[in-house]
């Protein structure tokens, strides 16, 4: 049976993690939190999780009222999560409860985390700018009242 996540096959044009600038943060285990969150099923069990501790039957009829999927494939699906991290498994009896890892999404958000700056900056600028126009507005208001009040009278 083909393993659920490929390794990528180098093209000799793509960089290492290591020649791009700050490559390191994208390491081995967020590459697979992302690989398993690319996936639509993945996501929805991950949203089915998020309320709590669910047993693996729950998820796959909750899953199989939207999708046809069977259950050895939700299986395989919680495999690769449980694999980069993103949920845990624990035994109980014979039921497997599955719950959300806060590990791997902590390692998600990590890593976009980096991004909030990208448009903060530039947010920031145009609020001050909205600020200054604002005060101008209010500044022209007087003297657009006087210039009134002369013209009419």
């Amino acid at each position: 049976m083909p393993s659920a996540r490929r390794a990528p096959v180098p093209d000799g044009n793509a960089a290492a993690a290591d020649d791009v600038p700050g490559g390191d943060a994208l390491d081995s285990a967020r590459a697979g939190v992302f690989e398993a969150l690319g996936d639509p099923v993945r996501r929805r069990l991950l949203e089915l999780l998020i309320p709590g501790e669910q047993p693996a039957g729950a998820l796959v009829t909750a899953l199989q009222a939207r999708v046809r999927i069977t259950q050895p494939a939700v299986s395989q699906h919680l495999r690769v999560l449980r694999e980069a991290g993103l949920v845990q498994v624990r035994a109980e009896g014979t039921r497997r409860l599955y719950a959300v890892d806060d590990t791997g999404t902590a390692a998600a958000r990590a890593w976009l985390a980096r991004f909030e700056d990208t448009f903060a900056q530039p947010l920031d600028a145009l609020a001050t700018e909205l600020v200054r126009g604002r005060r101008e507005r209010r500044r022209a208001a007087p003297e657009d009242r006087t210039a009134r009040d002369e013209a009419a009278g």
